[in-house]
């Protein structure tokens, strides 16, 4: 009996050496995850601003004198051209004007010649002896008074004779008529706007620019402008010109850009959207999901692409965020960094990257 036992012990032993033998290693734990292309950035994020079309010259048209306008000859939206009229004064006051200084200048000019008759018969008095130096230099004196009352009066003409071309409003280049500030019959004073033109000089696309972003765009950058409620109407154009002092309420600069083409549907004061791309980021930017840590230092999962395998690596961060990083050292270009599933990874495992991003 006790043999019989040992030998069935023997054969049980046996048996579970043959099945340790023929059992398999085990296979180990490939993870997937996902994964991203380091790539350093060439181009910075592109931002977006909203402004409005504006001509890059518009003047206000006015009379140089005050008076009652009798006429308005443009309206909003009328071309006009370099010398046309634009509005009117009343004539009358400015004429009776320059009849007046016409008859000071007759007067003047009568009192001047007799002055100087009076000047020629005196010299020939004194010559004789028979007037004295005394009286000489009263007619001398008297002719030169004259004289000067001739030309204050010439002066006195030839400015009623410009208030009277005053009384005519010309446009002095060619362009739009956008807005207009009196109507005919109104008594208007001098300096005060009759319409308003933009001129055929260029257009501009307006933004107001926060502080922020003024430091972060290049201003050599070139701007791609749309038309906001059709996207297909586009231009590009170039910084021309910077506010240098903030808007007091809004803190905002106010930028121009000078459009390259203007096309026909891309109206005056129409809603335009210009979008240009920040500086590059010096660095590799990365997800945040991406973020681990190696012994209290930031760090990230690379994959070997050749054993898929993957290897901790610390970093140095020049920038973290909410949704990304930007790696300033610790890793080169190209090399696969993994975005999800870092904190079950271990040294050394196998990976299976299911997306890979640049």
């Amino acid at each position: 009996m006790k043999k019989f036992a040992a030998a069935l012990a023997w054969a049980a032993l046996a048996l579970l050496a043959a099945c340790d033998a023929k059992a398999p290693p085990p296979v180990p734990e490939i993870r997937p995850v996902r994964a991203a292309v380091a790539t350093a950035r060439t181009e910075g994020e592109p931002v977006s601003l909203t402004g409005h079309i504006r001509a890059r010259k518009e003047e206000n048209l006015a009379f140089r004198i005050d008076g009652r306008m009798t006429a308005r000859r443009v309206d909003v939206g009328r071309v006009v051209r370099p010398g046309e009229v634009i509005a009117e004064l009343d004539r009358q006051p400015q004429q009776d004007t320059v009849r007046a200084a016409q008859a000071g200048l007759a007067a003047a000019q009568a009192a001047l010649h007799e002055a100087a008759n009076n000047m020629e018969r005196q010299q020939v008095l004194v010559r004789q002896g028979w007037s004295t130096r005394v009286q000489y230099d009263a007619t001398e004196k008297a002719y030169q008074s004259a004289k000067a009352a001739v030309d204050a009066t010439t002066a006195v003409l030839h400015t009623a004779e410009d208030h009277l071309a005053y009384s005519h409003l010309l446009a002095d280049s060619a362009g739009a008529v956008t807005a207009t500030g009196a109507e005919a019959g109104e008594v208007v004073r001098a300096g005060q706007t009759i319409v308003t033109v933009a001129q055929d000089s260029g257009t501009d696309a307006v933004f107001d620019v926060p502080a922020s972003l003024m430091r972060q765009v290049s201003p050599e950058a070139v701007i791609s402008i749309a038309l906001t409620d059709d996207p297909t109407v586009r231009t590009t154009g170039r910084v021309r010109e910077v506010a240098p002092q903030a808007d007091p309420v809004t803190r905002s600069f106010q930028v121009k850009v000078g459009l390259a083409e203007q096309p026909d549907t891309m109206r005056l004061g129409a809603t335009v959207t210009g979008q240009a791309h920040m500086l590059a980021i010096s660095g590799i930017e990365l997800p945040a999901t991406a973020l681990t840590t190696a012994e209290t230092r930031p760090a990230v999962w690379v994959v070997d692409p050749k054993t898929q395998q993957v290897s901790l690596r610390p970093i140095e961060l020049q920038r973290q965020g909410a949704s990304s990083i930007v790696v300033s050292s610790g890793l080169e270009g190209g090399e696969l960094v993994v975005t999800t599933g870092v904190h079950a990874l271990r040294p050394g495992q196998k990976v299976r990257v299911q997306e890979a991003a640049s």
